[in-house]
């Protein structure tokens, strides 16, 4: 696989966001001296005219086809080209400043290094509730699934792409984000590694939350029980 940076962004009538973002994250990623490519996974049927400001970026533009979080990101990591994948939301939550520092540490070996709003440095505007529930949720499937990083639940994140492009996801919803790490951790064994880079994850620029409270909380309860099981029996 060539080497490069494969930028995956998963939308949901966010054009108005990725016309801000695509060119900050470009001007980011440059500064790494990699090949890249910006790849848009839009929703199976579109909504908005985000298919235009790909093509108006350079980016490649292309359509979900499983449901949800969990099959837009199996799609996009199918789609990646190069030998890292970079990935990040499209809201503009996570700031493209950060992407240098994620990538200088993940150049050191590790299998997955993570923009972390929980370890020293870190912040997020989040609401007070929300927070208290993320460190709980995080804590919980920290001890449970042997995973040790504090941010568990960020979709910004550095992958080695012949790792991931090897694991079958089942989840739906943003659950498949504590599950890739899972399943990343059994297929490479014992040598894994995951680092932490410390973000500030600010709020979307435009649109509304796409997030249900009630759905996600019971999404994430499901998964708890699935991972341990997919943990004890010891196979991706």
């Amino acid at each position: 696989m060539e080497s490069g940076i494969s930028v995956v962004l998963l939308a949901y009538k966010e054009a108005e966001n990725l016309n801000v973002l695509i060119p900050k994250i470009m001007e980011e990623v440059e500064k790494t001296n990699e090949k890249y490519e910006i790849v848009v996974i839009d929703t199976k049927t579109p909504m908005d005219n985000t298919s235009e400001v790909c093509e108006k970026y350079g980016a490649r533009y292309t359509n979900q086809e499983l449901p949800g979080f969990g099959g837009a990101y199996c799609k996009a990591i199918s789609e990646a080209r190069y030998d890292k994948i970079l990935a990040l939301d499209s809201d503009g939550s996570h700031k493209p400043e950060h992407i240098p520092a994620m990538y200088q540490l993940f150049t050191q070996g590790y299998d997955v290094v993570i923009g972390s709003r929980y370890v020293k440095g870190g912040s997020t505007s989040d609401a007070k509730s929300s927070q208290v529930m993320s460190k709980i949720l995080n804590t919980v499937f920290r001890i449970c699934l042997g995973l040790k990083a504090k941010d568990l639940s960020t979709n910004y994140r550095f992958y080695r792409t012949e790792v991931v492009k090897q694991i079958h996801l089942d989840g739906v919803n943003y659950d498949v984000l504590e599950e890739i790490l899972l399943k990343m951790k059994l297929l490479v064994g014992k040598n894994f590694r995951i680092g932490e880079v410390p973000i500030q994850f600010v709020k979307r620029n435009f649109g509304e939350s796409k997030r249900r409270l009630l759905p996600f909380i019971w999404s994430y309860i499901k998964t708890l029980f699935r991972l341990i099981f997919i943990r004890i029996r010891g196979k991706a």
